[in-house]
């Protein structure tokens, strides 16, 4: 397996020059490593008493099983999920992390995307970066040895490790066909994953994943590390320590195609319009999305004849979604 490319800490301007455009995976050795939350983690009583210090806030809670294998997935026939949520704190939940570590056979226990500024202010005060606009606020994931099945955001993501070691498995998205992706409603956490399990696959039900295997890359961090993961790159991720902490940043590096609009609807249309028509017809369509909206080329048209395939103005836009909705709504 490929290791993902590593550097030093980066300025934004550099971040935004260099890493951004390149949409590739990198791992920034130490960018946190000044944090007081990082510092506290590396403390004998660990991260517990600094979060203790700034405060409590409710949340909810992600409790699985001992039984699990600490997997936060669905279970055996996919009728449900193998974990479900409590209402707590950020308190309580790290007191159960904490008493957990203490078992042979602990239950998984998590937060999840919690909002650092809301829940904890002082936090988000105490603990920044400069790779990313200001008014992009943290997010908090504190858990113990969980896994996290392979997923994907539609967006940007920085995530750094506050407490415990992380291992990240990333895979990009021209492997998402060898993913053996799940169901698109029924998801652990709001978005679709991976059925296949990278740690063990099953190639026997999942065959294609040998062709994803050699894209994969793979880093472990620590804390004040953090690794930067483009728009919809896949990734699993391992938390290998009793109490784990990583924050993490979402947010979009362009703005919307269409105000509105994004790709996921596009895709729901295209479920809804084309799915269940003969393989035939199908692959005809296909043929007409690669060259229409992947390939784009139009250079052999004139430019006055281009249309929508050539740039448009805000009013036709505008036409162009209203006549959409009247479609959806018949």
């Amino acid at each position: 397996m490929r290791a993902i490319a590593e550097s030093s800490p980066i300025d934004r301007a550099r971040f935004e020059r260099e890493v951004l455009p390149a949409s590739e995976p990198v791992v920034f050795r130490g960018l946190a490593a000044d944090w007081p939350a990082v510092r506290a983690s590396h403390e004998p009583g660990g991260i517990g008493p600094y979060m203790r210090r700034l405060g409590d806030a409710p949340c909810d809670m992600i409790v699985g099983p001992s039984d699990i294998g600490a997997r936060i997935f669905y279970n055996a026939d996919m009728s449900g999920l193998t974990f479900g949520k409590e209402r707590g704190s950020l308190s309580v939940l790290i007191d159960r992390i904490e008493a957990a570590a203490k078992l042979e056979a602990p239950p998984a226990l998590a937060v999840q995307s919690l909002s650092a500024r809301d829940a904890l202010p002082e936090f988000a005060a105490q603990n920044a970066i400069d790779l990313v606009d200001p008014s992009i606020g943290p997010r908090l994931w504190i858990g113990n040895r969980i896994v996290v099945a392979t997923h994907h955001d539609v967006m940007e993501n920085i995530a750094i490790v506050v407490a415990g070691r992380r291992r990240f498995t990333l895979f990009p998205p021209t492997q998402t066909h060898n993913l053996y992706i799940g169901p698109f409603e029924f998801t652990p956490a709001g978005t679709p994953v991976s059925l296949v399990d990278p740690e063990s696959p099953d190639l026997d039900r999942f065959p294609r994943f040998a062709d994803a295997w050699p894209h994969a890359q793979m880093a472990e961090l620590g804390p004040g590390d953090a690794i930067f993961i483009p728009y919809m790159w896949w990734h699993h991720v391992r938390s290998l320590d009793p109490l784990s902490m990583l924050v993490n940043y979402w947010w979009s590096a362009t703005p919307a195609a269409q105000p509105g609009l994004a790709p996921i609807d596009a895709l729901v249309h295209a479920l809804l319009a084309i799915k269940d028509l003969p393989e035939s017809q199908r692959e005809a369509w296909r043929g007409m999305f690669a060259q229409m909206v992947f390939d784009a080329d139009a250079d052999h048209i004139p430019e006055s004849r281009r249309g929508i395939r050539g740039p448009i103005g805000e009013a036709v836009k505008a036409n162009l979604r209203r006549q959409l909705g009247a479609l959806m709504s018949r």
